[in-house]
């Protein structure tokens, strides 16, 4: 039977000034994806699949969604429980894939103003691995859960490369089919790896019992 983590005793208003952090993060976060949403429905383009189809945007929101309810059971004094702190891991993962890869490969793309586009790219991956890093209330992840990261990102791109055959669309030009198959297996491939590495250094940073809130081994 999985067990909630136990932390270390904290002040509670500690505990709570910091889960009220992570549910203004993650609000925000889906304000602001909500915003540019309303922006390109504002020009004409309304299709959430193209929007949500992003791996910026769908991954910002799924790691704001376990922020906030990581940061809600901070805030009423409960544990995290351990099976939640796997997907918390997970999603910390794909942000530092997002950032890393907007701000080497393709930065200054897609029609969000700037500040958005910094916000999701550079500001919520650097604060989610923050949170990650020096707040311990996770106990070691697994390397036998490893494999685990793979499944989605796999998925994303089976449905964003068929679209792309289908009706022409991909939300990074990297993936166009035009550019040949061998660039696009390339492209691919170094996704995959790259997340597999953002995993390694997750996991690896979950063996750092952090600084506050730390979980007793």
């Amino acid at each position: 039977m999985e067990t909630e983590t136990e932390t270390e005793t904290v002040a509670p208003q500690t505990r709570r000034a910091w889960g009220i952090a992570r549910i203004v993060v993650g609000g925000s976060v889906i304000a602001v994806l909500l915003y540019a949403y309303a922006l390109r429905i504002a020009v004409g383009d309304a299709s959430p699949f193209d929007y949500f189809g992003y791996f910026t945007n769908q991954t910002g929101l799924i790691a704001a969604l376990v922020l906030i309810g990581s940061g809600a059971l901070v805030t009423t004094g409960r544990s995290v429980p351990s099976w939640f702190v796997l997907p918390r891991g997970i999603v910390t993962a794909y942000l530092l894939v997002v950032g890393v890869i907007y701000n080497v490969l393709v930065p200054g793309t897609g029609s969000a103003p700037p500040w958005v586009s910094v916000l999701l790219h550079v500001v919520f991956p650097l604060l989610v691995a923050l949170d990650w890093l020096l707040v311990g209330d996770r106990p070691r992840l697994p390397w036998s859960r490893l494999w685990m990261l793979v499944p989605y990102p796999l998925i994303w791109l089976v449905v964003v490369l068929w679209r792309g055959v289908t009706d022409g669309w991909v939300p990074y030009g990297f993936l166009l089919p035009e550019r040949g198959l061998g660039s696009l297996m390339l492209h691919v491939l170094g996704l995959l790896v790259a997340v597999l590495l953002a995993g390694v250094l997750v996991w690896t940073a979950s063996r750092f019992r952090g600084v506050w809130m730390r979980a007793s081994e």
